[in-house]
C-alpha cells in the first residue's frame, strides 16, 4: 500500500513498528548469552507492538481496508480450489 493513502497516524504507527522490530532484530542474541536489553524493556517493546497492531486493525476497519494479508512461501499450495461448472450440471442423458 502506498504511503500516500495512509493517514498521518497510520504512517506514525508503521514507522514506530518498523523501528521497534529493527531494534529487536539488531539486539537478537544466541541462546545462552545475556541479552543487552532488560526483561522490562523487552516486555515493553512487545506491549507496544501489540498496541500498534491493535490500532492498525481499528484504523483499517474504519477506512474499509482489508488486513488479511499473510506471507506465503513460493512452493505453498494455493488454498483455492477451482471446480468446473460443467461438473455441477445434472446428467439428464440417463433419464
Amino acid at each position: 500500500m502506498a504511503e500516500d493513502n495512509l493517514t498521518k497516524e497510520e504512517q506514525v504507527l508503521r514507522m514506530v513498528k518498523r523501528v521497534l522490530t529493527d531494534v529487536a532484530k539488531d539486539t537478537h542474541v544466541k541462546p545462552g548469552l545475556k541479552h543487552p536489553l532488560s526483561d522490562h524493556t523487552i516486555h515493553g517493546i512487545r506491549d507496544c507492538l501489540a498496541l500498534i497492531t491493535s490500532r492498525e486493525l481499528e484504523l483499517a476497519e474504519e477506512h474499509g481496508r482489508p488486513m488479511n494479508k499473510r506471507p506465503q512461501f513460493a512452493d505453498q499450495k494455493k488454498q483455492r480450489v477451482v471446480v468446473s461448472i460443467d461438473s455441477l450440471k445434472p446428467d439428464y442423458q440417463n433419464d
